[in-house]
């Protein structure tokens, strides 16, 4: 079952969701003790964080009972400016008391000779804090339907493995090389929000929503709850 919530415009969005992550982190702490969140970058992403960093939410926030995961990564070097992590870093980690242990980076190409050497690690690392639940793992989504590094017709989307996370090679948008989740790995989640803004996303919002699996924002859920949370101008084909 999905549910949509709609948002005047693309700043809306972004601090509604802050909102709604500071809650709901700070609710599944006191629920679990722990609070497992797989952030996403671009646009939105990255201004959801920089929302929650100045809330007052973030100071009710637990920062030590928070692991920070990534839903995909670009292949490339640990200071690359197309880096998820270090446009999160900026937005929001660097402003909280987290400790430095519970922020799980996918591995760059400084440290990793192949992007399928940095899935297998963080596959490990995974499995390592025990194959987490994600209590939340938000997803952007492109105007082609895609959701982290997961592209319609590409073979790592078809392929649909059990890996957690797995190599991608010949992205159609640059960088070519990524490490992302397994589309299984997504679907493990308690709750899945796609966060989606803008007119060129529209034609993919409706599409997804019908249940269009061609696209694989289409094949995302969470297994309480599936969540798309969108601005006007993405809602106007639904």
């Amino acid at each position: 079952m999905r549910s949509v919530v709609i948002y005047p415009d693309q700043q809306a969005v972004a601090n509604a969701t802050a909102a709604r992550l500071g809650v709901t982190v700070a609710d599944v702490i006191a629920r679990r003790g722990a609070a497992h969140v797989v952030l996403t970058g671009g646009t939105v992403g990255v201004g959801l964080l920089a929302s929650l960093a100045t809330s007052p939410l973030a100071e009710l926030i637990d920062w030590t009972s928070v692991h920070v995961w990534w839903g995909d990564e670009r292949f490339v070097g640990a200071g690359d400016p197309d880096r998820n992590e270090g446009q999160a870093q900026e937005a929001l980690l660097r402003h909280v008391p987290l400790p430095e242990e519970n922020i799980h980076r996918i591995g760059n190409s400084d440290d990793f000779a192949t992007a399928e050497d940095a899935a297998s690690a963080y596959s490990a690392e995974i499995a390592d804090h025990g194959g987490p639940g994600w209590d939340v793992l938000m997803l952007g989504m492109g105007p082609d339907g895609h959701v982290a590094s997961l592209f319609p017709d590409h073979p790592v989307y078809a392929a649909a493995g059990d890996a957690e996370a797995v190599a991608v090679h010949d992205s159609p948008k640059p960088p070519p090389t990524r490490v992302s989740l397994s589309l299984a790995s997504i679907n493990r989640a308690r709750e899945v929000w796609v966060v989606a803004a803008g007119a060129p996303k529209a034609d993919a919002v409706a599409r997804g929503l019908a249940g269009d699996r061609t696209l694989p924002v289409a094949a995302v859920a969470g297994t309480e709850r599936t969540l798309w949370l969108l601005d006007a101008a993405a809602s106007t084909q639904i």
